[in-house]
């Protein structure tokens, strides 16, 4: 294929992405923003006065970040996996294996297309929680380019999820009983420091506290990880997701049987 028809490949894919969840935002958009803003009340406005403050900030603009990092990570990976077995479900996926499109843009179209949906609902919560709290942008470099690469890394790890899935009920696995417990073990409602010694090495094996880390240093200024290690984590599960994604799609597994 020649340049002009990749990238046409691949605008097909990302708009037909795009418009999958757009069309129905009151399944995809809408609960996410509604269940973040329950934590808003629950642990900002009611619980967060009796905490106090978190390293110098009030509780409730402490969490914020986490929070919308969750959204993203949560909706970035559900769009990949659900859209990617649809097609080995309905069997539609064969049409682009056949096709001369590259295995790359295929994986590129739909990571894209997870990236879309997980910023879409990260700037609406984002939207929500200025009526709980008022946001600051320490870094804001710092925050597109951490949004943008943790919605890039659980998209490609949906997209894995997606491809060893047998069934509906593989891709509910992961997200789950690996997914959540990571996610709420990542430092979004607490910082490390609070925990003994044992457990504050524990948690630095959960790869989004790197991720929640460096997203809160854009808003607040504050982390407990030095931002730099939290960079070199998060590009360097991309580079091996994208590979073994890249390598999956080459081999065909769980697609041509």
């Amino acid at each position: 294929m020649t340049y002009l028809e990749q990238y046409i490949a691949l605008k097909t894919i990302v708009t037909k992405e795009m418009l999958r969840f757009m069309r129905i935002w009151l399944q995809t958009i809408l609960p996410p923003v509604i269940t973040t803003a329950l934590y808003f009340v629950i642990f900002g406005r009611l619980i967060g006065p009796k905490i106090g403050q978190m390293q110098g900030f009030n509780y409730i603009d402490y969490i914020v970040p986490g929070l919308i990092m969750m959204s993203v990570i949560t909706n970035s990976y559900a769009n990949v996996v659900s859209s990617f077995y649809g097609s080995k479900f309905q069997h539609n996926i064969e049409e682009m294996l056949v096709s001369p499109t590259p295995n790359y843009i295929i994986l590129t179209g739909y990571v894209s297309g997870g990236v879309c949906r997980g910023l879409a609902v990260g700037a609406s919560v984002t939207l929500v929680a200025w009526f709980f709290s008022d946001l600051n942008f320490a870094h804001t470099l710092v925050i597109i380019s951490t949004v943008l690469l943790t919605a890039v890394l659980f998209s490609l790890a949906g997209l894995i999820n997606a491809i060893y899935a047998r069934s509906f009920d593989d891709i509910s696995i992961v997200p789950t009983f690996v997914l959540t417990p990571l996610t709420y073990l990542g430092g979004i409602f607490y910082s490390i420091d609070m925990l003994p010694g044992f457990w504050q090495n524990a948690s630095l094996a959960n790869p989004i506290l790197y991720m929640v880390n460096a997203f809160r240093y854009g808003f607040l200024g504050i982390t407990d990880i030095p931002l730099f290690t939290s960079y070199c984590i998060i590009i360097g599960f991309i580079i091996g997701l994208f590979w073994f994604s890249l390598h999956l799609l080459n081999k065909g597994y769980g697609l041509r049987t």
